[in-house]
């Protein structure tokens, strides 16, 4: 279960991307709320293994 202040990542959306990085800010029932280290913001519903609990900031 992903909690706020879990460090995540998500796989590129084509083949030969980065993935993702960001800081979850807020959970709502499915809707998760990322910081990515891009800045940007988005609230999602993350598929079924495409994200990845990779820490938890103090």
């Amino acid at each position: 279960m992903v909690e706020i202040g879990d460090l995540v990542e998500i796989e590129g959306e084509k083949v030969g991307t980065q993935p993702r990085s960001g800081l979850v800010v807020a959970v709502t029932g499915s809707l998760l709320r990322v910081r990515w280290s891009s800045g940007e913001e988005s609230t999602f519903v993350p598929a079924a293994g495409a994200l990845r609990v990779v820490g938890h900031s103090t």
